[in-house]
């Protein structure tokens, strides 16, 4: 049994829970419990705080954890990173009040900041020669300098909309985090094979994210043009029709050049054009 550590609430959790669905790890989650054992697959999913989760791992309450980067490297955990899983995309970043005039870091010399990161932060100053008082909070860190709590902030930015609905603006990007897989340094090789099967399933799920599979029919005077533009993985499948002058296409092709694409095969002759989502893709 593989025990994962996962954050109890918020979006990383709703990401995680997700993530873990389309791998076919069926949770009851309507049994809000601490620990909590999968249907048909060996793994137990225990919720945490995500600060908590780096040295849960590290110390063997659990084996697997799925956290945010900045908790990660702001423990300094010895947990190894297995793989990044890229969602729960956001930044680090320093902010300071909206009105105040800013040309270099060199404008946090002496003054307050306000944060729940104060090991990045104090790693990121001193590498700029930069010395600045740092008040650690936890929670609402973007209200610290309204409140005259402090100068500036350092924190978690996504959209940056409650950045600006404090009057505060970014000002200097010290990290970009996403969900990371990391692992317990000496998992027993049972528990490693369990881990490699996941893996492998989310590695089938990441592949599909971004791609469509597009099914077509073209004059077959014209395939050696439609595969210059459908490359696909390794090359488009082609198959006879019934009518000899035709073939029928497949491949995959990548969403953000779907209508470019599009409008290529239908200006080389391409007819029943079909798109189809994927939900996995094993290379």
């Amino acid at each position: 049994m593989l025990r994962i550590a996962v954050q109890s609430k918020g979006r990383l959790y709703e990401e995680t829970m997700k993530l873990l669905e389309e791998a076919g790890i069926k949770l009851d989650k309507a049994k809000r419990v601490l620990l909590l054992s999968a249907k048909d697959f060996p793994v137990e999913v225990l919720f945490l705080r995500d600060d908590d989760i780096p040295e849960s791992v590290a110390n063997g309450v659990a084996d697997v954890g799925i956290v945010g980067e900045n908790e990660y490297v702001e423990k300094g955990s010895k947990a190894r990173l297995v793989k990044r899983l890229g969602f729960s995309k956001c930044r680090l970043s320093l902010a300071i009040p909206k009105d105040e005039d800013y040309e270099s870091v060199a404008w946090f010399n002496g003054k307050t900041i306000a944060t729940s990161y104060p090991e990045i932060l104090k790693t990121y100053l001193a590498q700029r020669g930069v010395k600045a008082d740092l008040h650690v909070i936890t929670g609402s860190v973007e209200i610290a300098p309204g409140i005259g709590l402090a100068d500036a902030i350092f924190d978690i930015v996504s959209s940056g909309s409650t950045l600006v609905s404090n009057q505060l603006k970014e000002v200097e990007v010290v990290m970009k985090s996403e969900a990371l897989l990391i692992a317990h340094p000496s998992l027993s090789s049972d528990k490693q094979s369990i881990l490699d099967e996941l893996l492998f399933r989310f590695e089938a799920i990441q592949q599909a994210e971004g791609k469509k599979y597009v099914l077509l029919n073209a004059p077959k005077d014209k395939v050696d043009d439609i595969i210059e533009v459908l490359p696909g993985m390794k090359s488009p499948t082609v198959t006879s029709l019934a009518n000899e002058e035709w073939v029928s296409v497949q491949s995959v092709i990548a969403e953000k050049h779907f209508w470019e694409i599009i409008g290529k095969l239908k200006s080389l002759g391409a007819e029943s054009i079909l798109v189809l989502p994927i939900e996995k893709m094993i290379l």
